[in-house]
């Protein structure tokens, strides 16, 4: 298995691999990023400037992705780490730290300062691993990413992590 970025080719298996995940959770349709307008487009959404997203691959399947895009919250210091989602088989395998590492390596090299995220409550083994990495929860969401089923919002600074 190996990390690399989203390509054009990939957009349908990731946009149905995100939608799996999600129903396998149990999450909302609505309000979460399974009802997201460019969900079966992200290689365009993610082609634009300070935005990266990557697919976990092997042998041609897509296990896993995840990604960073900009976030308006008044600054361009804050990112998002958004639709990171890997399938039942590949889970507890080390990718998620892997993958939010990498992730979070291209933020800084993007210029953020903060990572933003959101969640849902009882998805407690990712939120674990936000939290081995350096994600702090909020009291309240940061700016408004449509995702309003998502009810825990995380927040890690990127100069500590340098």
């Amino acid at each position: 298995m190996y990390i690399r970025e989203i390509q054009a080719a990939d957009n349908l298996a990731v946009g149905n691999l995100v939608q799996n995940v999600l129903m396998e959770m149990g999450a909302p349709k609505i309000g979460t990023a399974y009802s997201d307008p460019f969900l079966f487009n992200l290689f365009e959404e993610y082609s634009k400037p300070n935005t990266v997203y990557f697919v976990i691959e092997k042998n041609g399947k897509i296990f896993g992705s995840g990604g960073i895009g900009s976030i308006e919250v008044g600054s361009l210091e804050v990112c998002e780490l958004q639709k990171m989602y890997f399938l039942p088989e590949v889970r507890g395998l080390g990718l998620g730290k892997k993958m939010i590492d990498i992730c979070l390596d291209e933020a800084k090299k993007f210029g953020y300062k903060n990572c933003y995220l959101e969640t849902m409550t009882y998805m407690t083994a990712a939120q674990k691993l936000y939290k081995s990495v350096g994600f702090q929860y909020l009291d309240a969401p940061l700016g408004n990413t449509g995702h309003s089923s998502c009810p825990v919002w995380m927040l890690c600074s990127l100069t500590k992590n340098s």
